[in-house]
């Protein structure tokens, strides 16, 4: 029993030089670097190899990895007619899962298994361009838009988001996006990455330990929080805007009700360092679209009310959901670009945990019937 923790509260299931989260000194630890400063001064390729490799890249390096992740020709072209066969009630998750289920079959049965680092670090760099792909046209085709191909010409995060929105963004634009995929890099033991750790210790391969994660975050325990937090905001806009805004969360709280977006299963009532960072980026893409502002000042007051009444603060989907809003992104992408930004992450404890693997094999707290007679 005192080894017991529901949900393994607080247990530590593995060690790591990945991540850390060390709540005390409210820093987000990335081999060794402040996430913060990583996604203030790096862009998410250069941070992307940093996880993955444990080392920053040099001009060169940063050069034939970008190369790889823009290579427009490594993407099959049937991997879009699958996503043209889900039907169109499909969840956004499950087309993109099903894409990378399907990707794998382009390995060879040696190939794919090949746990080494070397060939877990080869097709993890494809996945983290795949998915990038897959995220932003199975919601195209799924409505009935036409696949927008990767553009070997453009920066990784000007190509994702252009692939999306189907336009050209402007240099803000590609910046801000880019510092958001880099804050959700990575993050030390969420249940998706727990999830892609335990199928990797069985030896399974790496499209495999992915399918599992994003079925993980497909739960909306774990994803949808930013898309939550949108819906709010823009519910609390149809209903007169910032001057009920107040009201609106009081009404809800009174009502036991919860307010996504804030609070976090570790940092508990500290305030997340990557929603400190991203929220001074919202006032600058606010007057993009005719209801920023309005929607911004909504933001403001809800995050009042949180810390007056709960002492909660925002986690990193909050700022970001409004972030995605202002860069015409759909909702239903949020959940899925999460993902997305996360692969790299993956890629790095999926190569670690087979470089060092032991099989996850926990026990049980059994609370049934014993000694029953036939």
């Amino acid at each position: 029993m005192e080894d017991f923790k529901p949900g393994l509260e607080g247990i530590i299931a593995t060690d790591t030089n990945v991540s850390y989260l060390d709540v005390d000194q409210e820093e987000i630890v990335i081999r060794g670097y402040d996430l913060i400063e990583l996604a203030d001064k790096k862009t998410f390729p250069e941070v992307a190899y940093l996880v993955i490799n444990g080392k920053l890249p040099n001009n060169k390096e940063i050069q034939e990895f970008e190369k790889v992740l823009l290579d427009d020709s490594a993407f099959p072209e049937d991997a879009y007619k699958v996503l043209e066969l889900c039907p169109d009630s499909s969840m956004l998750m499950d087309a993109i899962r099903t894409g990378i289920s399907f990707l794998a079959g382009y390995h060879s049965e040696s190939d794919l298994m090949d746990t080494s680092e070397k060939s877990n670090f080869t097709k993890g760099i494809r996945l983290i361009a795949d998915v990038a792909i897959l995220t932003a046209n199975s919601h195209r085709i799924l409505n009935g838009l036409k696949p927008v191909r990767p553009d070997s010409s453009k920066s990784f995060s000007e190509n994702f988001i252009t692939m999306i929105t189907g336009k050209t963004p402007s240099d803000k634009e590609v910046e801000i996006f880019d510092k958001i995929l880099t804050c959700y890099i990575e993050h030390e033991m969420p249940n998706s990455t727990f999830a892609a750790r335990i199928i990797g210790s069985t030896l399974s391969d790496i499209y495999g330990a992915f399918v599992g994660a994003i079925a993980s975050l497909k739960g909306p325990l774990h994803g949808g929080a930013n898309e939550a937090a949108m819906h709010m905001l823009l519910d609390i806009k149809s209903k007169g805007g910032h001057k009920i805004a107040d009201d609106y969360v009081m009404n809800r709280l009174n009502n036991k009700e919860r307010i996504m977006g804030f609070g976090h299963r570790v940092y508990m009532k500290k305030y997340d360092p990557r929603a400190f960072f991203l929220k001074d980026y919202i006032a600058e893409l606010a007057p993009n679209i005719t209801d920023g502002e309005e929607l911004h000042k909504i933001y403001k007051i809800v995050e009042e009310v949180m810390a007056r009444e709960k002492g909660l603060y925002p986690n990193t989907d909050y700022p970001i959901a409004l972030l995605f809003y202002l860069l015409e992104i759909p909702i239903p992408l949020y959940t899925p670009i999460f993902f997305a930004s996360r692969t790299a992450g993956l890629v790095a404890h999926v190569i670690e945990q087979h470089n060092n693997n032991r099989l996850f094999r926990p026990r049980v707290l059994y609370t049934g019937p014993r000694g029953l007679k036939l």
